[in-house]
C-alpha cells in the first residue's frame, strides 16, 4: 500500500528548531552521552546526571543556559505533578496490597493454576488487561508487587516474569484504544474507532506474545536479578509474644509454603502475621480493577456520549481521571484490603507511610527524565527530524512508523511522538480507505514505543523498580520495546496486504 508523497509543513504549534539539523542532532547525542557517562563511569545519581544532560543539550544547541534550565524546570514540574502523584498513590495501594496479603492471594491463584512454563503467558495477559485503559506508569506500579511475588514463589527469573507483563502494558499503551495515545491519533487522522480497535487487538495479541513471553525467556538468560524487597510486607506483630517463631521471615524460603499451588491462607509469602486472614481473591481483584474500571468507563463514556452536559459523562469525567481513580482505589483499599485483613488503624497508617520513602527517589528520577525530554522538545529537534523523514519517498505506513520512531528517539515521549507523527500524516491520507487510515494509526502507535532509553521517564521507572543498571535496562526493557515496535510494524504491514 503506497500513496503519492508530498512535503507536509510542520504544525505551527510545534517548537521551531533553534539551530540547524546537524547541530541539534549533535546536541541530543551529546546530552545522552553525558547522562550515560556520568551514571556508568562517574557513578553519579541519575537525578543529577539528567540535569547535567539537559544543560549539555541546551549549550550545544546554542540555547541560553537560563532558558534551558527553565525548560527543564517546566518538564520536571509537569512530570512530577502528573506522573509523580500517580506513582505515590500507586505505591500506597501497592503496599496495602502486599501488607494485607492480597498480593499473596493473587500469587497463590496465579501460581496454583499455572505451571512455571505458562506463568509468563499469564503475566502478559494480566499486563494487557491492566494496561488497556491505564497509563503505563500506573499499571507498572500496581503490578510490581505481583511481579516480585510471582518471581519469588515460582523460582523463575524476575526478568522472565516481568518482561511479559511490561510487554502487555506497553502494547496496550501504543496500539489499542481507548488508551489516550491511539485515541489521539484516531481523532487527529479521522480514523474509524471500531475498525482501529479491532485491528489494534489483532496486532497487539501476536506482538505481545513475541515481545513478552518469547523475548522474556531470552532476556531472562542475559540478565539475572535478585527480587527486590521494596514491597515486602511489614510484620506488624514482630513484637508479639510467640508470633515470630511461627512466621517465616520476609524473603526466607519455606519449601512447603513456596511450592507452586500451595495456597495457605494462614501463612503469607511476604512474612505477615500467620494468624492474619487474607482478603478473598474476589475482593482483591475488585480492589485492583476498580481504578481500571473507572478509567475505562471514562474513556468509553467520552467515546459514546457526545453531550458534555450528560450526567453520566460528567460523573465519569470526574471519577475516571487517573488521579481521582487512584485516590478512590487507595481509600477503598484501606477498607477492602486493610480492614479486610484485620489490620488496625495504626497498622494501616504505618503501611501507607512506609510506602512513600522507597519511591521518593523514583519520583525525582522520573521527573528529571521529564525535564530532560522537555529541553529536547523545546530545542525543536523532534520537529527537524520529522521534516527530514517526511521528505522520504516510502510507504505511508512505513513513513508513519519512521516519523514516530525518530521523534520518540529524540524526545523520549510516546505521546509527543504520536501527536507529532499523526499531525504530519494529515496531508498524506487523502484518498485512503478507512482500514488504511486505521493501519496508519497503528503504525504511529508502534513507532512511538521504539527503543526507550535515557530520555524516557519510563526507562528510569523500570530501571529503579527492577533494581537494574543502565546497561541491564537497555538489554531488557529497551530491547523489549524495540521488539514490540518492530513486530507491531510487521503485523501492520501484513494486514496492509489484505486491506
Amino acid at each position: 500500500m503506497t500513496a503519492a508523497l508530498t512535503f507536509l509543513a510542520v504544525d505551527t504549534e510545534l517548537p521551531e528548531p533553534v539551530a540547524g539539523g546537524p547541530q541539534l542532532v549533535l546536541a541530543a547525542l551529546a546530552g545522552i552521552a553525558v547522562i550515560v557517562l556520568l551514571i556508568t563511569i562517574a557513578k553519579l545519581h541519575p537525578f543529577l546526571a539528567l540535569i547535567f544532560g539537559a544543560i549539555t543539550v541546551g549549550v550545544v544547541a546554542g540555547v541560553n543556559i537560563g532558558d534551558g534550565l527553565d525548560s527543564f524546570a517546566d518538564g520536571f514540574g509537569s512530570t512530577a505533578a502528573g506522573v509523580g502523584i500517580l506513582i505515590a498513590l500507586g505505591a500506597m495501594f501497592a503496599k496495602l496490597l502486599a501488607d494485607s496479603g492480597g498480593a499473596d492471594e493473587i500469587v497463590d491463584t496465579i501460581v496454583g493454576h499455572a505451571s512455571p512454563r505458562s506463568l509468563p503467558w499469564a503475566m502478559a495477559l494480566v499486563g494487557a488487561i491492566i494496561g488497556l485503559p491505564m497509563f503505563f506508569e500506573i499499571g507498572l506500579v500496581l503490578l510490581m508487587p505481583v511481579i516480585y511475588l510471582v518471581a519469588r514463589r515460582s523460582g523463575l527469573s524476575l526478568i522472565t516474569v516481568g518482561i511479559p507483563a511490561l510487554a502487555g502494558l506497553s502494547a496496550m499503551h501504543g496500539l489499542v484504544p481507548p488508551h489516550p495515545g491511539p485515541l489521539t491519533a484516531i481523532d487527529l487522522l479521522g480514523a474509524d474507532l471500531g475498525m482501529t480497535l479491532a485491528l489494534g487487538v489483532a496486532v497487539a495479541i501476536p506482538t505481545t506474545i513475541v515481545a513478552g513471553p518469547l523475548f522474556g525467556k531470552l532476556a531472562g538468560r542475559w540478565v539475572v536479578l535478585d527480587v527486590p524487597d521494596r514491597f515486602d510486607a511489614d510484620d506488624f506483630a514482630s513484637g508479639a509474644k510467640g508470633s515470630a517463631a511461627h512466621t517465616p521471615a520476609a524473603g526466607t524460603s519455606d519449601p512447603q509454603r513456596d511450592a507452586p499451588g500451595a495456597a495457605n491462607p494462614a501463612v503469607s509469602t511476604t512474612g505477615t502475621l500467620a494468624q492474619r486472614r487474607r482478603p478473598s481473591f474476589g475482593i482483591t481483584l475488585f480492589s485492583v480493577l476498580l481504578p481500571v474500571a473507572l478509567m475505562m468507563g471514562k474513556a468509553l463514556v467520552d467515546i459514546f456520549i457526545d453531550d458534555e452536559s450528560n450526567l453520566l459523562r460528567q460523573t465519569f469525567d470526574m471519577l475516571g481521571r487517573p488521579l481521582m481513580a487512584l485516590l478512590i482505589a487507595v481509600v477503598v483499599g484501606i477498607f477492602t484490603l486493610g480492614r479486610g485483613a484485620g489490620m488496625t488503624r495504626d497498622q494501616i497508617v504505618k503501611c501507607i507511610e512506609s510506602s512513600l520513602p522507597p519511591v521518593a527517589g523514583i519520583i525525582l528520577i522520573v521527573a528529571a527524565g521529564g525535564g530532560f525530554k522537555q529541553v529536547l522538545v523545546d530545542t525543536g529537534i523532534g520537529t527537524k527530524l520529522a521534516e527530514w523523514a517526511t521528505a522520504a519517498n516510502v510507504s505511508v505506513i512505513l513513513l508513519a512508523w519512521v516519523l514516530a520512531v525518530l521523534i520518540r528517539l529524540a524526545t523520549g515521549s510516546a505521546t509527543v511522538a504520536t501527536i507529532t507523527a499523526s499531525s504530519l500524516m494529515l496531508g498524506l491520507i487523502e484518498g485512503l480507505s478507512s482500514g488504511e487510515v486505521s493501519l496508519i494509526v497503528l503504525a504511529v502507535g508502534a513507532g512511538s514505543l521504539f527503543f526507550s532509553h535515557v530520555n524516557d521517564a519510563g526507562f528510569w521507572l523500570v530501571k529503579e523498580f527492577f533494581g537494574m543498571s543502565v546497561g541491564q535496562t537497555i538489554k531488557t526493557w529497551s530491547l523489549m520495546e524495540t521488539v514490540l515496535s518492530v513486530t507491531g510494524l510487521v503485523f501492520v504491514l501484513l494486514l496492509g496486504i489484505f486491506i
